[in-house]
């Protein structure tokens, strides 16, 4: 885990629930720093400075990819 690097912030923790779905369905090893804690005192996120996914290095284009897509929903047929 030391090795796993931060590749996205969020401020709330509903954020991330279809993040982790999607990283599950492709097998992408991940953890999100802070997450319990600002579920629990959401006041704190200023002060932890959000909720870090962490990734190993070597899923770091995938995962990107996967973000990218989900910041760009629409898509025209």
């Amino acid at each position: 885990m030391e090795s796993f690097k931060t590749i996205a912030i969020f401020n709330f923790v509903h954020e991330t629930v279809v993040l982790k779905h999607l990283l599950e369905q492709e097998g992408i090893a991940y953890f999100f720093e802070n997450e319990i804690t600002l579920s629990i005192v959401p006041f704190y996120n200023s002060a932890l400075g959000g909720i870090k996914l962490k990734i190993h290095p070597n899923d770091f284009e995938r995962v990107q990819e996967i973000l990218d897509n989900l910041n760009n929903p629409l898509k025209i047929v």
